[in-house]
């Protein structure tokens, strides 16, 4: 099993606080109630003390959080960057401005990004929210991998079923789509060792 260390926590809530870059980045985006900062603390070995904030109430993570990972084993170190969820219905509208301004003023800010996460609920598939964030994505050509969270929570019998037509959709991902289950097995496992591997393709192809 793959090791990832972390080294580095900040936390910033408005584009002056984001920290100088000096690692590649990969950008981890989604709704509110996507299971985003579950999906983090596995994959940074933090099932029992979190590094990621983990609400039940979606909709109160509103900073960026940026995560030093050396991934072992010969894979690269990078910066994980967690941007807060967006989407969620109570959230009014001077929040989704502040989560447009955040975002927008981070991937302006010609910062070292080699590609998004973009985590879909696997229940739903892209919704609204999600087709708006991939369309700005689509203007910057930003590569990305899209992962569906809460597999779990999708009967076997039509996994596979529902898995084919969110794909047969298009999905713009760098490789086939993840599908997660909200625990520390081998589909995290999968996704733990691929992302520093997207990493260096991606770099060679700068």
């Amino acid at each position: 099993m793959i090791h990832w260390q972390l080294d580095v926590i900040r936390t910033a809530w408005n584009s002056k606080q984001f920290p100088a870059p000096d690692l590649p980045e990969v950008v981890f985006v989604g709704r509110s109630n996507v299971g985003k900062s579950t999906l983090i603390n596995i994959l940074l070995g933090r099932t029992r003390k979190k590094a990621a904030y983990v609400s039940s109430k979606p909709g109160k993570t509103r900073s960026a959080n940026f995560y030093g990972v050396r991934a072992g084993s010969g894979g690269t170190d990078f910066c994980l960057v967690d941007m807060p969820g967006y989407g969620y219905a109570s959230v009014g509208a001077d929040e989704k401005k502040n989560w447009w301004k955040l975002v927008s003023a981070y991937f302006s800010d010609n910062r070292p990004v080699v590609f998004v996460v973009h985590l879909a609920d696997f229940r739903h598939g892209f919704l609204e929210g999600d087709m708006e964030l991939t369309d700005w994505l689509d203007g910057m050509d930003m590569p990305r991998l899209v992962v569906f969270t809460k597999g779990d929570k999708v009967p076997k019998g039509r996994a596979k079923g529902q898995y084919e037509k969110f794909v047969g959709h298009s999905l713009a991902s760098v490789l086939p789509p993840f599908v997660t289950n909200g625990k520390n097995d081998e589909n995290a496992e999968r996704l733990r060792q691929a992302i520093p591997q997207i990493i260096n393709e991606l770099s060679r192809t700068v």
